[in-house]
């Protein structure tokens, strides 16, 4: 069974055109409770194998994040997400 995390922050690609983000993390949830933050394959790789699910806010609701693929490339994206804005990119930067 998949362990809930809310995703409260990022840090970007500041390399990439697309504006893939480069790492995800939140306030707690950690194994150790405290705040965590993770590499973008990482997060990837435990959703795809069940060990993981992650939610943020959007628009003052909670919304699931989700894989999603453009240019060959996997990346996250929140279910509400059309193409623009993006739930993701807008939160604040991890510290």
């Amino acid at each position: 069974m998949p362990t809930d995390h809310q995703i409260t922050c990022i840090i970007p690609d500041e390399n990439d055109a697309d504006r893939r983000i480069d790492s995800v993390g939140g306030a707690t949830g950690s194994e150790s409770g405290g705040a965590w933050c993770i590499k973008l394959d990482v997060a990837i790789a435990g959703i795809e194998d069940g060990r993981w699910r992650f939610w943020t806010n959007g628009n003052g609701k909670s919304v699931w994040v989700v894989i999603a693929t453009r240019n060959g490339r996997k990346y996250l994206k929140t279910e509400a997400d059309g193409a623009e804005p993006n739930n993701l990119l807008s939160l604040a930067s991890c510290r």
